[in-house]
């Protein structure tokens, strides 16, 4: 029996692919740009047509029936291949410019700062940096022609070539300003909720209290009112916010390393926690020689950066650590 591809058969596919891979309506609805209720429609027409369930409705997830998992490892496998080949055929030759994802954080405080020295390295390589967070896979950076990104994130990265360049450690910093003003902050048991600025989304799916949660955790301190702080979508906006004396950011010392150096900002307690998320360098595979360019630039840039990052705070902790006094003896008088 010949089944026809029509072109509501391919949606309900398309639809029951992205529900399968996200195990949820409301994730595929928001990949794909529609409503919810019109995926989980598209899901249930296709259940019909074949006279069989795809999923197992449970309260916290779809999970797929033996049936539905045959037909998404399959569905996977195929849009991959097409994406793949569309991404190849709508590619235009080495004279345009790549295009670089990047965390809009970074790409501003980081990234921007330091591309004098690739256009110099690479004078025959445009590149067209634009801002975003959302997490990458294969199908998406071919299907929207990414030709390359860099995330910051825990990793985890499955069908992309991924490389971390450089890590990351956590500072709360705020401005001298404020720093003089609440001469009370001696040390991280007199933070409260209020004072503190928060990057609510440091990368796709983090929490909005992640980073504060996480130094706080590894410091060995409880904040209870941490939802009193100011909340902001970028950390760029956080730190422009410390900045400004209105609160407590948490510092990404790759991000506020220049303000730190040049006393605009006050490294409050000088206890620097490492992050779990870093800095990855993302392209699709096969990997072209100019993405081969750029990740071995961001490379050298990175250990740069974490050479000079680890120098300072090697000094701010010497700067921080009282000198040892002498003591001295008395002679015994003769």
């Amino acid at each position: 029996m010949t089944t026809t591809l029509s072109s509501s058969l391919l949606a309900w596919l398309r639809c029951f692919e992205a529900a399968a891979r996200h195990h949820s309506f409301t994730r595929a609805a928001g990949e794909l740009c529609v409503t919810q209720g019109a995926v989980s429609q598209q899901v249930k027409q296709l259940e019909q047509w074949l006279g069989r369930p795809l999923f197992v409705r449970t309260p916290r997830a779809l999970v797929p029936t033996p049936e539905g998992e045959r037909l998404r490892v399959v569905l996977h496998d195929s849009f991959a291949a097409i994406e793949g080949a569309l991404g190849q055929l709508r590619r235009r030759g080495d004279a345009g410019p790549v295009s670089l994802s990047c965390s809009p954080s970074f790409a501003m405080r980081w990234l921007t700062p330091r591309l004098g020295s690739f256009f110099r390295d690479h004078p025959d390589i445009g590149l067209r940096v634009h801002g975003e967070f959302q997490a990458l896979d294969r199908g998406r950076m071919l299907r929207e022609g990414i030709d390359a990104a860099v995330r910051f994130d825990p990793g985890a990265y499955r069908d992309v070539h991924a490389r971390r360049f450089l890590d990351e450690w956590l500072l709360p910093v705020a401005s001298p300003a404020f720093v003089a003003a609440h001469p009370q902050l001696r040390s991280p048991t007199d933070l409260r909720g209020e004072l503190l600025l928060h990057d609510a989304s440091p990368w796709d799916g983090a929490g909005e209290f992640e980073e504060w949660s996480a130094w706080l955790e590894q410091a060995g301190v409880e904040v209870p009112d941490l939802e009193q702080g100011q909340r902001f979508n970028l950390s760029q906006l956080a730190i422009g916010a410390a900045l400004a004396g209105r609160g407590i950011a948490m510092g990404r010392a790759a991000l506020v390393l220049e303000d730190l150096q040049a006393g605009r900002l006050v490294d409050l307690f000088g206890l620097h926690m490492p992050s779990k998320a870093a800095y990855y360098f993302v392209c699709a595979q096969p990997q072209s020689p100019r993405a081969a360019a750029i990740e071995a630039w961001l490379m050298a840039e990175g250990a740069a950066a974490r050479a000079e990052r680890d120098q300072w705070r090697k000094d701010s902790v010497k700067a921080r650590t009282p000198p040892t006094r002498k003591v001295r003896t008395r002679q015994p008088r003769r």
